[in-house]
């Protein structure tokens, strides 16, 4: 059985590997695409919109409503994306180890 001293050290090692991986995450960036690629959009991991690129044969003032939906889809593909990579990053830090949910705070 483990003493305690050897769980807290465990537990202080995954809260550092946890602050290592919140700042990775943060400083990492994804990009969603929608239209075959006509519309993408790069969020960083804090879920930030930091570009937006378009197609200029898109921008024509009778399919606005064309140009929105493919920006939603876009930023909805980038967020899935960031929260695959969030995932991915906790199975890391955890070994796979299922804690309930439990999603960086951020």
């Amino acid at each position: 059985m483990m003493n305690m001293q050897g769980i807290m050290k465990q537990a202080q090692m995954m809260q550092k590997k946890m602050e290592e991986a919140q700042k990775k995450l943060a400083e990492s960036e994804v990009t969603g695409s929608s239209g075959g690629g006509m519309v993408k959009i790069t969020l960083n991991g804090k879920f930030e919109a930091k570009n937006v690129q378009i197609d200029k044969s898109l921008v024509n003032s009778e399919e606005v409503d064309i140009l929105e939906d493919l920006l939603l889809a876009a930023f909805n593909d980038a967020r899935n994306k960031v929260d695959s990579m969030m995932s991915d990053g906790m199975k890391d830090i955890t070994g796979g180890l299922n804690l309930g949910g439990l999603k960086l705070p951020f």
